[in-house]
């Protein structure tokens, strides 16, 4: 073939879309429009989620996005009912960045997580159509696979160290090589392991205290420091050991932590400080280099954006319905490439089996990805999600469906309402009585 009819050919490859468009465009038919916007709440397991439909022009053509907020889920219930349905009825379901814009800044004051976990809703739905009128797994728009599969970590605990090392070996022998590890300090509370604070203890405490369960920071970093050198002295260093602070300790125990567990060599050390303490972060980069992962509580860019590009963590652990959806999760892990900060996304069990298939799609496409929070779906969960993620060998998997891949079976939903409004949290006090961040 000539090099004249060469462009020629690839010229008229390159038109055919537009040219699509064009006759899809004189036929007359109509956009495809939002007509209902339906909020589903379901209790499968211990958790309340929040799921959203959102209902197109089209027959039997609807997606489905995560909005789960498990600590106060009929406030985001109200926040999509009241607010976003009305707002969003009749637009274009092809505008996923309009909507997004237009829907944020709608409510004037904006990045509160009620507001995002809504919008969050909206926005997987839309993703949602938008795969399936493609015909297409979202991660395929997002730029396509740079993975096989997404490598997970697996929660372990012990309220003794010998517990906890059986555990370890299992998630080894399951194919593991990422593992969080959370001990119980012998006598008072903890976060990650279920441990009755001691009679003792609570006789040290002064009188007129409110009963709750007793965390002490000191005997907690003791005790983590000893678990870490525990650890490495019996599995060695292949595997990669993560835990978990949830931001319980003050700043400078914080990092005094930091620096002891230096030389066992962790993947990451979460939550080490609260969000109110993120300045801290520039010291501890300092003095440790102990990885360091944050973000699960942020809801807005000014709480990550600094951390990122300051270089002052490793990954950022971001819950994507808190932070709005993955309109803006996907740019989030687009500016964390550049200063080679790795994604984690938060995954436990208050994120819905839709949420976890909008983490596993961004995991598959994101270059920068570090490693996925697993979280093992019961089989009543499963009944209520046909096409949920699976699990095997500590990798995820996408079934390559249009779409997110995931459905909601609204009647098996039905089966499982709420047992209260939602959940709460920070029971926790100090000896003196003071309360504990959660």
């Amino acid at each position: 073939m000539e090099r004249r009819d060469l462009f020629k050919s690839l010229a008229a490859g390159a038109m055919a879309p537009m040219a699509a468009a064009q006759t899809t465009a004189q036929r007359g038919m109509p956009p495809l429009k939002i007509t209902d916007v339906k909020t589903i709440l379901t209790q499968p397991g211990g958790d309340h989620l929040v799921v959203v439909k959102v209902m197109t022009s089209e027959p039997g053509l609807y997606g489905v996005g995560c909005a789960t907020h498990r600590e106060r889920p009929l406030a985001v219930a109200a926040a999509i009912d009241q607010y976003l349905k009305p707002f969003l009825i009749g637009k274009n379901c092809n505008d996923i960045e309009d909507i997004w814009q237009s829907a944020y800044v709608s409510s004037y004051f904006r990045s509160g997580v009620t507001l995002n976990n809504a919008l969050s809703g909206v926005d997987g739905a839309l993703w949602d159509i938008l795969g399936k009128r493609c015909g297409a797994p979202v991660y395929q728009l997002l730029g396509g696979k740079v993975r096989a599969a997404v490598p997970l970590y697996t929660h372990t605990n012990g309220r003794d160290f010998p517990a906890l090392a059986e555990q370890v070996s299992k998630a080894r022998e399951e194919g593991y090589r990422h593992i969080r590890v959370q001990l119980a300090v012998p006598g008072f509370s903890g976060y990650g392991v279920s441990n009755p604070t001691a009679p003792e203890v609570l006789k040290q405490r002064p009188t007129n205290v409110a009963p709750s369960p007793v965390f002490e920071p000191t005997p907690y970093v003791n005790n983590t420091v000893k678990m870490f050198d525990q650890l490495r002295a019996k599995f060695g260093f292949d595997l990669e050991f993560i835990h978990d602070v949830h931001e319980r300790v003050p700043p400078t125990q914080a990092l005094q932590l930091a620096k002891a567990v230096e030389p066992y060599r962790l993947f990451f050390l979460e939550d080490a400080l609260a969000p109110e303490d993120v300045a801290w972060f520039k010291i501890m980069r300092q003095q440790s280099t102990t990885a360091l992962a944050m973000g699960e509580l942020f809801v807005n860019r000014n709480e990550w954006l600094p951390l990122v590009t300051e270089r002052l963590i490793d990954f950022i652990r971001i819950h994507i319905s808190a932070i709005g959806g993955l309109t803006i999760a996907r740019k989030i892990a687009a500016c964390c490439e550049f200063f080679n900060v790795r994604t984690a996304w938060h995954g436990p069990g208050n994120v819905s089996p839709i949420g976890h298939a909008v983490n596993m799609h961004l995991d598959l496409a994101a270059y920068n990805f570090g490693i996925q929070e697993e979280n093992r779906f019961a089989a009543t969960t499963r009944d209520v999600f046909p096409g949920a993620p699976e699990i095997r060998g500590g990798y995820l998997y996408s079934n390559d469906k249009p779409g997110l891949g995931i459905d909601i079976d609204e009647k098996v939903a039905a089966k499982f309402p709420y047992k209260g409004p939602g959940d709460g949290r920070g029971n926790d006090r100090r000896l003196d009585g003071t309360i504990v961040r959660p």
